[in-house]
C-alpha cells in the first residue's frame, strides 16, 4: 500500500467513524456540499465519493461553488477541475462581497458577516433544490478553535456541530470531517495535487481570533502531544454536575 493509499483509508476511518457516531448519512440522502475550491471542501468532495462508492446506504451529493464576486477568485480553475473528475456541481453567482461591503459596520468581521450571508444563501438553494442536507468542510482543528473562541470571547461551551438543525428546522448542516485533524487534509491535497483556489481576496487579511487560537493550540501541541484527542474527547465529555449553568441545575440539584 502506497503513502497515499495509507492516508487515503485513515481518512476514510475518520469520516465512517463520524458518519457512524452521528448518523450523518442516511439511506437516499440529497446532500448539497459547500465547496470554496479549499483544501478542505476538496478532500471532502473526494472522500464523500470514496464513501458512496463503498457504502451500502445509497445518498446523491452534488458540489455547489458560490462565486461571491470577490476579487482573485479563481472559480474557472475549480470548475475545470469538478468537470474533469465527472463530478454533479453548480455555480452560484451571487455578488455577496458588494452586500457585505454596503452593509459591514466599523465594529464587524467581515469574514463572519460574508459566512452568514454565504450560509443562507446555501440553504436557500438547498430547500428550493430538494437536498435534505449540506455538508461543509469544517475539519478537528476548526472544532477545536471555535471551541477555544467560545471559551475565551464568548463566555460559551460551544463549537461546531457534526450535525445541526438550522434554527428555522428547515436545513440540516453535517460536518463529516469532524474528527480529521488538519495536518491529514494538508498532507492528503498536496499529495493528490488537488487545485487548491482561496476564496479571493476581499480585504480581510487577519481574522485574528482564529489565528489566535490556532497559534495557541500548535504551542500547547509542542508540549502536550495528544492535546488535540483530548479536546476532542472533552467536547464529547461534558459533565453539566460539575459545570455552572443554571438552566441545568434544578434538573440535578437534589432538594
Amino acid at each position: 500500500m502506497t503513502e497515499t493509499e495509507q492516508l487515503e483509508k485513515e481518512l476514510l476511518s475518520h469520516i465512517g467513524k463520524a458518519v457512524a457516531d452521528f448518523k450523518l448519512i442516511s439511506e437516499g440522502d440529497k446532500i448539497l456540499v459547500g465547496v470554496s475550491g479549499g483544501k478542505d471542501s476538496h478532500t471532502l468532495l473526494y472522500l464523500l465519493r470514496k464513501l458512496q462508492q463503498r457504502s451500502p446506504v445509497k445518498f446523491e451529493f452534488m458540489a455547489l461553488k458560490l462565486d461571491g464576486g470577490q476579487p482573485g477568485q479563481c472559480v474557472g480553475l475549480l470548475e475545470e477541475y469538478l468537470q474533469k473528475e465527472k463530478y454533479d456541481y453548480r455555480i452560484l453567482c451571487e455578488n455577496t462581497f458588494e452586500i457585505v461591503q454596503q452593509k459591514l459596520r466599523p465594529e464587524q468581521n467581515q469574514c463572519f458577516l460574508c459566512a452568514r450571508l454565504r450560509r443562507g444563501i446555501l440553504y436557500r438553494f438547498a430547500r428550493e433544490n430538494g437536498f435534505n442536507k449540506i455538508a461543509l468542510g469544517h475539519h478537528l482543528d476548526d472544532l477545536i478553535e471555535t471551541f477555544l473562541m467560545n471559551l475565551f470571547f464568548a463566555g460559551t461551551a460551544a463549537t461546531m456541530s457534526p450535525f445541526l438543525h438550522s434554527k428555522d428546522g428547515r436545513n440540516v448542516v453535517i460536518r463529516p470531517l469532524c474528527y480529521v485533524p488538519e495536518a491529514l487534509i494538508v498532507e492528503f491535497a498536496r499529495q493528490k495535487g488537488f487545485p487548491v483556489v482561496s476564496c479571493g481576496d476581499c480585504g480581510e487579511e487577519n481574522n485574528h481570533r482564529r489565528k489566535w487560537a490556532k497559534a495557541l493550540v500548535g504551542t500547547l501541541a509542542q508540549e502536550i502531544p495528544n492535546l488535540r484527542q483530548s479536546l476532542l474527547a472533552a467536547m464529547g465529555n461534558l459533565k453539566p454536575e460539575h459545570l455552572l449553568d443554571r438552566q441545568h441545575f434544578k434538573a440535578w440539584a437534589k432538594p
